[in-house]
């Protein structure tokens, strides 16, 4: 069975609508650091990098749409850009906009497993 009908009966299965290409345009990619590895295991909060214009909404559907995981909360920081400078260079980092979701109790997401 392909993979891509699997996860449709999957999503089907569990009453979640199907992920769509705008879901996949709403999230970017996921932001690994310590802290957020600490809010995955302690909170149970994912945090994403999400297209600029997304709002919270947005993020949730298509959160729930690809992942097939309930969403909580969404929060949604927007990261200033700031001066870099590499030897006599100096530069911008990127702005962009980050979201900390929170699962519902029960729920559970390995985003290095997932695919797997």
């Amino acid at each position: 069975m392909p993979k891509t009908k699997k996860v449709v009966e999957q999503a089907v299965a569990a009453k979640f609508t199907p992920a769509t290409v705008n879901d996949y345009d709403v999230i970017v990619k996921p932001i690994i650091t310590e802290k957020s590895m600490k809010l995955t295991q302690d909170f149970n909060k994912i945090t994403l990098k999400v297209a600029k214009d997304a709002n919270s909404t947005q993020i949730k559907n298509a959160f729930e749409s690809i992942f097939n995981k309930k969403v909580a909360r969404v929060n949604i920081v927007n990261v200033r850009a700031k001066d870099k400078r590499v030897g006599r260079y100096s530069g911008m980092t990127s702005a962009y906009k980050k979201a900390i979701i929170t699962l519902k109790k029960g729920e559970t997401l390995d985003l290095f497993n997932e695919g797997k």
